[in-house]
């Protein structure tokens, strides 16, 4: 018998390179299904379909390991790769789905016990962690399955043969009745892509994460972009944004050579701005993908756009500066000093710059909006907000003090609306306005209260840490600003337990803090698959954390992050502590007295 992981951690996932068009004579049918790639290449180097049930030989690991990817491709063919590794005598006891009902079970893979067994056969028993379900519209629902373990026994092919074992190579016996997929599979044989679909109010474009085999050839990338697009957002998203009309289908399949593409819909409607917003989500959809774009509404022609034009014409995210630094040193929001980057006064007058715990100052147009947790007596806070050009010099106070408050955040707008935020007070979510007037946001989560929260860069996708565990959520505004109302949370698996703060990283990714057996740090994505450990040393529990979220419309310095642990604060990019030197605008100590440290670090952007 032995125990050993099955599969170390992954690199993170390449880009897929953009590719031609699909020609224009086509095998491929005018309903939009269309048919399987001729054959299998490589993408940037990864492979992209797995190895054939043959290609480990008698190595039980390795075939194991190549099991557990033979779902991976394209939906149409997934029963047909899995089943060749199954003996044929076995094989019935997998019920085969066909269509939109084929769905991958993913796992993250622990442990694997290999035990020889008296008739030749070797059982294999696999810990896992359910991650989710892949659907064959790219998506990764949430899991279905309970199972922490899987087991299944191995035999040789050669039995009864007169092949040899390492030729023949090996079967399976009793094969689980799911289409398993591992997690480090998903990141080897898939592309994980971003398409955009409106915000409820329609003013900017809320990502939505899905996957792509590598299997499919790159002509037929844009067909299956359109077709993620007309099949609508993943139901955690539904709430806070909008979809295509209703009926929208896909007249023929999207088509392209030499650069240009051509895409051909049967969408109700002739408003006109419509049509031309559909043609920016299309643009940032297909990611960088290059050339012209001749959109068709039931066979009349738009005029042909140029897909980068358009993207520069109308950024993702309202962010046009780099970030700055700021950190609380002794009751005040000070800046922090790091060669190489932008550092600034802060934008909050004296007067009010006092009292500090914590803080998130946000740029909105020509305006500085400021948020910030301040005492209030003893062990009491209270949330303090304002909004104008820098400084900001008046504040309101919120009526109510609270026993803790988080870091709040602002919801990030394209328009001159009044602004909002969030704020987790002695456990409870609540929205604010500019006025520090506190509204209480009803969740459908569990009895344990909320910890923590954090908002996307587009204002409309929120994380929330609430009993030790992370959420995503939609948010939805109404047409007036006034309200916030959160979409049902998503809870997100991640290996790390106890989690205790979050940020976002990326657009489609979330740094959090947490416990791998000692405290530690890990990047994971916005569905939970993908994760990354960032720091496994970290020493003591996070209790504050903040990332300069990388997006698409400005290429800045990616990764970047500051978190707070034991009274200490820290950065990324190089990792170092942030030493009190590193604080501007402060009187030094008298000789022989210890300088404060900074605390609850953030970035201004």
């Amino acid at each position: 018998m032995k125990a050993r992981p099955l599969l170390g951690a992954f690199g993170a996932a390449l880009l897929l390179s953009a590719g031609c068009g699909i020609p224009a004579r086509s095998d491929v049918r005018v309903d939009g299904k269309a048919g399987t790639a001729t054959e299998a290449g490589s993408v940037n180097g990864r492979r992209s379909e797995p190895p054939s049930r043959t290609a480990s030989g008698s190595d039980t690991e390795a075939f194991v390991r190549n099991f557990l990817s033979a779902a991976a491709g394209e939906p149409d063919r997934a029963y047909e790769r899995v089943t060749q590794f199954i003996a044929p005598e076995h094989k019935s006891r997998l019920q085969v789905k066909k269509g939109s009902e084929v769905a991958l079970t993913v796992v993250r893979l622990g442990d694997t016990v290999f035990t020889l067994n008296s008739d030749s056969t070797t059982t294999v028993k696999i810990a896992v962690q359910q991650i989710g379900v892949l659907r064959t519209n790219g998506t990764l629902a949430p899991p279905v399955a309970t199972e922490t373990e899987y087991e299944f026994r191995l035999r040789s092919a050669a039995f009864g043969s007169t092949e040899n074992d390492e030729r023949a190579g090996l079967y399976v016996l009793d094969a689980p009745n799911v289409l398993l997929l591992s997690d480090v599979a998903l990141q080897q044989y898939y592309q994980d892509e971003s398409i955009y679909f409106w915000s409820s109010d329609r003013t900017r474009l809320v990502p939505d994460q899905r996957y792509l085999p590598l299997a499919v050839p790159d002509e037929r990338r844009v067909n299956e972009v359109v077709k993620w697009l007309v099949g609508g957002p993943s139901e955690w998203l539904r709430s806070g944004v909008v979809g295509l009309p209703d009926g929208t289908e896909l007249i023929n399949n999207a088509t392209g050579a030499n650069n240009r593409w051509e895409v051909n819909l049967d969408m109700s409607g002739d408003d006109q701005n419509r049509v031309d917003q559909l043609v920016t989500q299309l643009a940032w959809s297909l990611g960088d993908l290059p050339g012209e774009l001749e959109l068709k509404i039931r066979n009349n022609s738009q005029p042909v756009q140029n897909l980068n034009e358009r993207r520069v014409a109308v950024p993702l995210y309202p962010v046009t500066e780099s970030p700055q630094r700021f950190g609380v040193y002794e009751g005040a929001i000070r800046p922090l000093d790091f060669v190489g980057e932008l550092s600034g006064p802060v934008p909050v007058a004296d007067e009010v710059n006092r009292n500090i715990v914590s803080a998130d100052l946000a740029r909105a147009n020509s305006r500085i909006l400021a948020a910030m947790v301040v005492t209030s007596g003893k062990d009491r806070q209270r949330l303090a907000v304002g909004a104008g050009g820098a400084p900001v010099a008046v504040v309101n106070r919120s009526g109510s003090e609270y026993a803790s408050i988080s870091r709040p955040v602002w919801l990030r707008t394209v328009d001159a609306r009044p602004a909002q935020g969030l704020v987790v007070a002695d456990g409870r979510l609540y929205r604010f306005d500019e006025a520090a007037r506190m509204y209480e946001v009803p969740l459908n989560l569990p009895a344990a209260g909320v910890t923590a929260v954090a908002a996307a860069l587009d204002g409309q996708r929120i994380a929330l840490i609430a009993g030790g565990q992370v959420y995503v959520a939609a948010v939805n505004l109404d047409g007036a600003g006034s309200g916030v109302s959160i979409g049902p949370p998503r809870a997100l698996v991640t290996s790390l337990t106890g989690l205790t703060a979050v940020d976002w990283i990326r657009e489609d990714r979330l740094v959090v803090a947490g416990s791998a057996g000692q405290p530690a740090i890990y990047e994971t994505s916005v569905d939970g698959a993908l994760e990354t450990p960032l720091r496994t040393d970290v020493g003591a529990k996070v209790n504050h954390l903040a990332a300069y979220p990388s997006n698409r419309s400005v290429r800045t310095p990616s990764g970047a992050y500051m978190y707070e642990a034991n009274r200490v604060a820290y950065r990324s990019s190089p990792f170092e502590r942030i030493e009190p030197n590193r604080v501007r605008d402060i009187t030094p100590p008298p000789a022989g007295v210890r300088p404060s440290n900074p605390s609850a670090p953030f970035f201004l952007y």
